[in-house]
């Protein structure tokens, strides 16, 4: 059987077409993501995106797990029991993050707790059958074990959400390492200025590639690499890296630039925003590039 895994659609509307004709009617698997437009969709369509991909869903046509925006959304359109706040704080930069969302359904309308309910019911923390893993950021043995204790199907339960928002349990971190991606805290004394100009202790890293084990290799999204020590990352973070006889496993997230390419042979990010692409996946036991299908 062959199915078509489909990266991040952030509200695209005609990324989501093209990618369902691609699919030329096989199974499809999105990677999560699908709300919340970038600054690249010119004219974002929420709605739209989540109505075809919910049909299909029921129709047995297509099946997605939850990206850091679903899970984001949830916590965003809930409230504390304990204190009345948002979960998700509506801070400036978490609101202008999910304003195509807001601009459509309002702030815990309805609609927002409807659509959000069927994220948080429907899609899966990580998906795994025919020896094909799928994970939005992070294919984590370490994670994915600590949250199956509680949720076996990998969905998480209203009762989680609370702990999930405040980010300071063993579960909590875990949920976090599949939705948003490992992080580790640079060496005392050791900091790096981002994209945004802001100085940063922790770094994003690339544990698709076994190969990166250095900080200045595993690192991503730091403008200069200089900035980073040269010495291997610390035992539990060698941890994170993905095996080379591992199943293949994709991902989304990560903005990747360029050409769509593969990372390694068994593990990839496909969220390429500037350009589409989808992976067909028929049972190899290595990634190949011919399946990864491109616009360009």
């Amino acid at each position: 059987m062959t199915y078509t895994v489909v990266p991040d659609i952030h509200a695209d509307l005609e990324r989501l077409n093209w990618s369902i004709a691609k699919a030329n009617g096989s199974k499809m698997i999105f990677l999560g993501d699908l709300i919340d437009a970038g600054k690249l969709v010119t004219k974002p369509n929420d709605l739209g995106v989540l109505e075809q991909v919910s049909q299909l869903i029921n129709d047995g046509q297509a099946s997605c797990i939850l990206g850091n925006h679903e899970l984001n959304a949830i916590l965003f359109h809930r409230r504390s029991f304990a204190s009345n706040t948002p979960l998700r704080s509506h801070s400036k930069q978490n609101t202008k993050q999910h304003k195509s969302f807001i601009e459509l359904f309002g702030v815990e309308s309805s609609d927002a707790l409807s659509w959000t309910a069927w994220m948080l019911e429907t899609l899966p923390l990580w998906l795994e059958f025919d020896g094909l893993r799928i994970a939005h950021a992070c294919w984590s043995e370490k994670a994915i074990n600590i949250v199956k204790k509680r949720c076996p199907s990998g969905h998480l339960q209203p009762e989680d959400l609370e702990e999930v928002a405040a980010k300071t349990t063993e579960f909590a971190l875990a949920v976090e390492t599949i939705t948003s991606g490992p992080e580790a805290k640079l060496p005392v004394g050791y900091s790096f200025t981002d994209n945004g100009g802001n100085n940063r202790e922790h770094v994003r890293l690339s544990w698709w590639n076994a190969e990166n084990t250095t900080w200045r290799k595993a690192a991503l999204s730091v403008p200069d690499l200089s900035e980073l020590p040269t010495s291997e990352l610390p035992v539990d973070m060698m941890g994170e890296l993905y095996s080379v006889d591992a199943p293949p496993v994709l991902v989304g997230h990560y903005k990747m630039k360029g050409i769509p390419s593969l990372q390694s042979a068994n593990a990839t990010s496909l969220d390429y925003p500037m350009n589409k692409c989808v992976y067909h996946w028929s049972g190899e036991s290595r990634l190949q590039s011919k399946n990864l299908i491109k616009n360009v």
